[in-house]
């Protein structure tokens, strides 16, 4: 018996893993309190190497605090740093793509000295070269069906967004935060479409002393050349600010400031181009026992983004106590932990909004307190990815003691996609099949059986069968009989 098989050869996210590592700094400065503190992580390179990947970035880390003196000051400071993410299957040829997260940051004092430490957390696609063999041809009657594959296709690129706007007088920036969100991603020809924005949230100090806290929704659009790319692809993005500068320029006859903000977005996607195989799921010999080797093709992609907008609010919980002789003046550093659950009643976004309310005690000092307010958020979704932009967070102490919040939620959701086929590798043959000696046979089928299930349990093709039994109709229905013909020779 002979076969002919042919290998498919494409690329593919191969493999996924996290790791996480710690990003201190140090500030040499006199801080008697402090009231928040910010870091932002941006990838610099990425390299991999037998069972590790090595991965290099830059975390800015920003610190506002109160002097001896009670004057709000603010610090900041840059730290490069390198991490390793160990795993048996990682080997050079592989390409890595890491999009780090700051999980969770916290701050200690060590005599003069404050450190502030980061914990970044990176999750790390893998993409390489995917291969498989299947059968393509041979003696055999056959089974085919187009079996989809998926080839990922690696762009990168980086744009500049800009904004200004006007605010309420204001003596100087103190801290400032940027948010990404994607709400489109499209495939063209020859190009890759993304759209967003960024959340910038703006700490600043008044003329007077006191705090105040701005935001802006900066949209962006970013175009990346890929050839593969064309209407019908799918694609997934992640955008990130590489640079941001923030200046203020007052107007002094209005009382008024004009804030001006440019950024520098770092943008990596991926095309999934989608191919057919004619591959054969399915065969057998009708003389002989055919032995079967089985593969499985399996590639991943991405559907659309599905974006929505919900309102929050409800009582938060506080990292510390306050009372009505603390005034509330700004709510920064906006941002969410969540994500997709399963219950009795559907899918969820679930998670926290969280943010530092900044407070003025009755003696003139400054003082940041953390709260979080947990969100539950129904969606129609399988298994996607899930980002959640905190936009428009309001605070006020309607009880001594407790503060209720409300906010706005952009919720953002891709759907994850599998795609999984099994065919056939290969074929061996086996012992011959007795032979058959009526020239005509009459076969009782399984009712609900198809053309292939019938041909496969009488050893014939297909056309044969349907050639015999011109009027049957499939799937075979209860009782009905089926007639087998053999041509015979006469000596």
């Amino acid at each position: 018996m002979k076969t002919q098989t042919q290998v498919f050869r494409g690329f593919g996210k191969r493999k996924e893993i996290a790791a996480q590592t710690a990003v201190e700094c140090r500030f040499t400065q006199e801080v008697e309190t402090i009231l928040s503190v910010h870091c932002s992580a941006a990838l610099t390179g990425a390299e991999v190497g037998n069972g590790e990947v090595r991965y290099f970035g830059k975390a800015h880390f920003s610190l506002v605090y109160e002097d001896g003196e009670k004057k709000v000051c603010r610090a900041e400071k840059g730290v490069e740093f390198t991490a390793v993410a160990k795993d048996e299957f990682l080997f050079p040829a592989l390409e890595a793509r890491v999009a780090l997260a700051v999980e969770n940051i916290s701050v200690r004092r060590e005599g003069a000295s404050v450190y502030a430490q980061a914990l970044l957390g990176a999750d790390i696609a893998l993409f390489g070269e995917q291969s498989f063999e299947y059968l393509s041809g041979g003696d055999l009657i056959m089974k085919r069906e187009p079996v989809k594959v998926l080839t990922a296709h690696l762009v990168s690129g980086s744009a500049e967004a800009e904004d200004e706007f006007e605010t309420e007088d204001i003596g100087d920036i103190l801290q400032h935060a940027e948010t990404v969100t994607l709400s489109e991603i499209v495939c063209e020809t020859g190009t890759l479409k993304l759209e967003g924005e960024v959340h910038l949230g703006i700490l600043a100090l008044k003329p007077g002393g006191a705090l105040a806290s701005f935001e802006r929704l900066i949209p962006f659009e970013i175009e990346i050349p890929c050839d593969a790319s064309s209407f019908g692809c799918s694609a997934e993005a992640r955008v990130s600010v590489m640079d941001a500068t923030i200046h203020a320029e007052a107007d002094e006859e209005s009382d008024k400031c004009r804030l001006f903000a440019e950024l520098t977005l770092a943008a990596e996607g991926c095309v999934y181009e989608e191919a057919a195989i004619d591959a054969v799921v399915d065969a057998f010999s009708p003389t002989h026992v055919a032995d079967l080797t089985f593969a499985t093709a399996e590639s991943g992609g991405v559907g659309e983004v599905v974006c929505l907008t919900d309102h929050i609010a409800g009582k938060c919980a506080l990292s510390g106590e306050i009372s009505f002789s603390d005034a509330l003046q700004a709510v920064t550093l906006q941002r969410a932990e969540a994500e997709l659950t399963a219950g009795e009643d559907g899918k969820k976004v679930e998670g926290i909004a969280m943010a530092t309310l900044l407070l003025l005690g009755a003696d003139g000092s400054h003082r940041g307190v953390e709260l979080s307010l947990p969100f539950s958020v129904p969606v129609e979704a399988k298994n996607a990815s899930v980002t959640v932009l905190v936009c428009g967070m309001s605070a006020r102490q309607r009880q001594e003691g407790e503060i209720d919040a409300e906010a706005t939620l952009k919720i953002c959701m891709q759907e994850k996609r599998e795609i999984s086929a099994r065919l056939v590798q290969n074929a061996e043959e086996k012992e011959a099949l007795p032979a058959e000696e009526s020239a005509i046979s009459v076969y009782i089928p399984r009712a609900g059986d198809g053309l292939w299930e019938l041909a496969k349990s009488l050893k014939k093709s297909p056309e044969d069968v349907t050639a015999s039994n011109p009027d049957i109709e499939f799937p075979v229905k209860e009782g009905q009989r089926v007639i087998v013909y053999r041509k015979r020779s006469f000596m």
